[in-house]
């Protein structure tokens, strides 16, 4: 069999068991039982208009990874958002470089893009290589010439904003070199709220057929070393999903999820029976007990970073953990969009 028509009849496979001949009664009761009786969407902090947009879309009939790709656009076009997209923090040379993955349930096919430059929207790129190569991961210039082969225009991704607080990042680096720092401003304060950030969205969704997908885009950690590629892009661990069970995503300290492989332990804990909640839960207690470097660790032993998860399994039940308590979450279901707060693992030293 030709790849192309694989593909294909692999799309249709995962189409819906509804339309599949032989099932009987009961067992469409069972599959119904199986499935919400209304779509949900999770996100980071960041995303309460993500979950919105995408919301709408899939009650509208959309494919869930158009939905949340859709809804993370949102967050990737804001030059406010300081850690994804248009106007993200850069890189140690003031260049902003993003990463980007998506994964589609139905297929259990992937895309991602990482230290891609000039594209405004890595998801939207992501989504391409899932559909249009057969490959999974396309990185740097390479990546670069792929988002203009499909039509993507080049732009200059970092805002004033964004170079101002790089500029006093640069001059308080070092006090020998010739880079004399400005005086103190409202860049100075940003700078100490900014100067070590692992910022990022990440979109799940489940719709009624039981459905999912996810997305996980990033400007990644602040002023890192040029080439840095974090947890968002990598299958697995920045983003997971299996259409049987659920999916999962991540923001925070990518390394560590790079480490343990996050996402996809959260949806195998919720393959064993965990709630999406515990299955973060136990994921952030994953990390810290392989935490081992002194560097990494504060005076009690614990992490000195934080990670999130987010998840939702295929019945649309959701939950939220991080390794650190404060900060929320948001969901969209029946009940509408909103922010929550996040559970977990440690209580912050006082």
């Amino acid at each position: 069999m030709k790849r192309r028509d694989f593909i294909k009849k692999s799309a249709l496979a995962g189409a819906g068991l509804s339309i599949l001949p032989g099932i009987d009664g009961l067992q469409q009761e069972a599959l119904a039982a199986t499935r919400p009786k209304h779509p949900v969407v999770i996100s980071s902090g960041n995303g309460l208009e993500a979950v919105k947009k995408a919301m709408s879309m899939i009650k509208g009939g959309s494919d869930t990874l158009d939905a949340v790709i859709a809804g993370v656009n949102i967050v990737e076009d804001d030059p406010d958002d300081l850690t994804v997209g248009y106007g993200g923090l850069p890189n140690e040379d003031g260049v902003v470089e993003l990463d980007s993955s998506v994964m589609h349930g139905p297929t259990h096919n992937a895309g991602a893009v990482a230290s891609i430059r000039n594209i405004k929207n890595p998801s939207k790129v992501a989504k391409l290589v899932m559909e249009r190569t057969d490959h999974v991961l396309i990185v740097g210039e390479g990546a670069l010439r792929f988002a203009r082969a499909h039509g993507f225009k080049e732009e200059d991704l970092l805002t004033d904003k964004t170079r101002k607080i790089w500029l006093k990042w640069k001059e308080n680096l070092n006090s020998k070199d010739d880079w004399l720092p400005g005086p103190e401003d409202e860049y100075s304060q940003l700078l100490e709220q900014y100067r070590e950030v692992y910022g990022t969205i990440n979109c799940c969704a489940v719709d009624t057929n039981g459905d999912l997908s996810g997305v996980t885009t990033t400007s990644g950690l602040s002023f890192k070393i040029p080439g840095r590629v974090g947890d968002s892009p990598i299958i697995g661990a920045g983003l997971f999903v299996d259409n049987e069970v659920g999916a999962a995503g991540s923001t925070g300290r990518g390394e560590a999820n790079l480490k343990n492989l996050c996402s996809f332990l959260v949806v195998e804990f919720m393959r064993m029976g965990k709630s999406p909640e515990e299955a973060c839960i136990q994921t952030c207690q994953r990390i810290a007990d392989n935490t081992k470097m002194a560097m990494l660790l504060d005076d009690n032993g614990r992490p000195n970073f934080n990670v999130k998860f987010y998840a939702v399994n295929k019945k649309g039940q959701f939950g939220a953990a991080a390794i650190y308590e404060g900060g929320n979450f948001c969901v969209a279901d029946a009940k509408g969009a909103r922010h929550e707060d996040i559970a977990y693992l440690f209580k912050r030293k006082k």
